[in-house]
């Protein structure tokens, strides 16, 4: 379907407009953002991706509307996968809390452009050369298979080839100095770590747009729709970074769930031109899966809390008998 220049126009001026306001009015300085704050973010992010939705709803018809939500709950589920490894970064380079928000912010702002140049191209290519669907969906299932058997913690950033290459070619600083990415000492320009904090989360975030673009061209060949959905998501993965970061560790089955998530949109993509799945049939597969590895992730959680509990009472009960005994 085509969409007009208005709605492109008015759109990316809505991105804008609310760019500006989150880093000239509501975050002008920096502060440490608590768990309340990210929240009410989180919920303005969501209504508003909702509120679009319904519009696409009501002016393009449910199948796209459909096509939208559907996208938008990968990539927001699929962004999730981000929040480990931001958390890494930021431990491992030592970024603390208060100028986090200003890193991810400038992070977000480039991935828009990095995601909306991938999305044109991916877009192109589709619509010359069909072929390629079935290489994206092959790919994408073959992505799946690899996180859902991967095992062990994320790698340490500073371990990384992009680290080391960086830190070769880049004079760095070892010290912060405030918000700023550059410092000058002794008449020279060095980095600081939030630099190279940035400069990961970049490449992070190059890294998971190639699984989670894909996806979504498995659920809609629209650029609008693919655009759109994308780009909702990431303006409210700092809010959900600033939410989830405390405890993303004890969604133990998130990942495996995101895995057959990518498994089943590939599927999808690669069995296009025989098999055809409704866009509500899609969105009910995808938010099925989700929910359960969520509900199994708090189920095991609180069954190890409970174990925990119970080997503490154990352990209190028969401390003054040993006690006793020894005396």
């Amino acid at each position: 379907m085509e969409h007009t220049v208005l709605e492109w126009a008015v759109f990316l001026a809505f991105v804008l407009a609310m760019l500006a306001l989150d880093l000239g009015v509501f975050n002008r300085k920096d502060h440490v953002v608590g768990p309340r704050e990210a929240l009410g973010w989180s919920a303005v992010w969501v209504s508003l991706a909702l509120a679009f939705g319904g519009w696409v709803w009501f002016r393009h018809g449910g199948e796209l509307g459909l096509q939208y939500l559907t996208g938008y709950v990968i990539e927001k589920s699929l962004s999730v996968d981000n929040i480990f490894v931001f958390v890494v970064i930021f431990g491992a380079l030592g970024i603390p809390p208060i100028y986090q928000h200003r890193v991810l912010f400038w992070g977000i702002l480039s991935a828009l452009l990095m995601r909306g140049a991938m999305i044109a191209a991916g877009s192109a290519l589709l619509s010359r050369f069909h072929w390629i669907i079935y290489l994206f969906g092959a790919f994408l299932v073959l992505t799946g298979v690899k996180l859902l058997l991967a095992r062990g913690a994320a790698d340490h950033p500073e371990n990384s080839a992009v680290f080391k290459f960086l830190r070769r070619i880049v004079p760095a600083s070892p010290h912060l100095d405030g918000n700023h990415f550059f410092t000058r000492q002794n008449g020279k320009w060095l980095a600081t770590p939030l630099f190279f904090a940035l400069a990961l989360i970049e490449v992070t975030d190059v890294i998971f747009a190639v699984d989670s673009i894909p996806a979504i061209f498995a659920v809609t060949s629209d650029p609008f729709i693919v655009f759109t959905s994308n780009i909702f998501a990431i303006l409210g993965l700092r809010s959900l970074y600033f939410l989830l970061a405390g405890f993303v560790e004890k969604f133990t089955y998130l990942k495996p769930s995101l895995a057959l998530v990518l498994m089943f949109v590939g599927a999808k993509m690669a069995l296009v031109d025989v098999v055809k799945i409704h866009a509500a049939a899609s969105l009910a597969v995808v938010l099925g899966i989700l929910a359960v590895g969520i509900v199994a992730s708090v189920l095991k959680n609180r069954r190890d809390e409970a174990a925990s509990a119970a080997a503490s009472a154990e352990a209190s009960r028969v401390a003054p008998l040993v006690r006793k005994e020894a005396a």
